[in-house]
């Protein structure tokens, strides 16, 4: 199936406005849309400078040289390509709907968000690598590469996902240190509500990976529209609680309000960019927050 399946039309023309950066991620060899110190054959031009032995002739500026009789060869600033990690949580909690009205769960999400990153990427020329953890363990693991049949793959592999298990042993995650490189960009989706999931970032971050976060929370989480008695099931450990929903409203929203505003100041303290999504809202939302060039940057 194509990537058209996972990102509705409006979104995929919406992403056209975005660029795939982090604020210290680093490039590997080729070219791509991030600029990097050195100089060299690029594609946006930074300065002159006299010729010397060597230099290709192909960057001598000729229109100058018949003004000034001297020869100058115009340096670029050279592109060096991102390499970029998705880490998709797909443990049994992501099977949540978003509402009642919207059958969409945090994995349906995650995945369409991830295909956005793939197609942001494939954009840029960018390298770009899956992880899926879930099911005791790493479900899927691709390697970052570029190009259309990259985005493929990542695509075929997301739309086979299923939700289930829960978040796995810290030792289950090894492979991930030897994919993901120092200064790579690691974009995790997830609803962190596993400690192992939180810890993982942090990790990540201490160890100079760019981390961003898109935590994925559902219309009723915010809304809590629960009325009369309702049992709730903790989708991971079985656990039940029956309570009356209109009674509970107040102060599991609360304390919903106060477990958010910690997890935020936790990942901002590690040095992770965090983001709330949730399911009802525009699919690009997150990735605009993120991504959006700044002002400075537009032009």
């Amino acid at each position: 199936m194509a990537a058209e399946t996972l990102i509705p039309a409006e979104v995929r023309a919406r992403l056209r406005t975005l660029r795939l950066a982090g604020r210290r991620a680093a490039g590997g060899d080729g070219f791509g849309q991030h600029r990097s110190r050195s100089r060299g054959a690029g594609l946006e031009f930074a300065q002159y400078r006299a010729y010397e032995p060597g230099d290709e002739l192909r960057q001598i500026d000729w229109k100058l040289y018949a003004r000034s009789d001297r020869f100058f060869v115009r340096e670029a600033e050279r592109d060096s390509p991102l390499t970029a990690w998705v880490v998709l949580d797909a443990s049994a909690s992501m099977g949540q709907r978003s509402s009642a009205r919207d059958p969409r769960s945090r994995l349906d999400v995650g995945r369409a968000l991830a295909a956005c990153v793939f197609e942001l990427a494939l954009a840029q020329g960018d390298r770009c690598g899956l992880a899926v953890v879930g099911g005791e363990g790493l479900q899927l693991l691709l390697p970052a590469d570029a190009g259309a049949r990259a985005r493929d793959r990542a695509t075929h592999a997301l739309l086979a996902l299923r939700a289930g298990g829960g978040w796995p042993p810290e030792t289950a995650l090894r492979p991930l240190w030897e994919r993901i490189g120092a200064g790579q960009l690691v974009i995790v989706l997830s609803d962190d509500f596993d400690e192992g999931a939180v810890a993982l970032m942090e990790r990540l971050s201490a160890a100079r990976r760019e981390v961003l976060n898109i935590q994925l929370l559902t219309a009723d989480e915010r809304d809590f529209p629960f009325r009369g008695g309702h049992r709730f099931r903790d989708p991971e450990s079985g656990a039940e609680r029956i309570s009356d929903g209109a009674a509970a409203r107040d102060d599991f929203l609360a304390r919903f309000a106060v477990a958010r505003g910690e997890l935020a100041a936790r990942l901002a303290a590690s040095g992770v960019r965090h983001v709330e999504h949730w399911l009802d809202a525009p699919l690009d939302a997150p990735l605009r927050r993120l991504f959006a060039p700044m002002a400075g940057e537009r032009g």
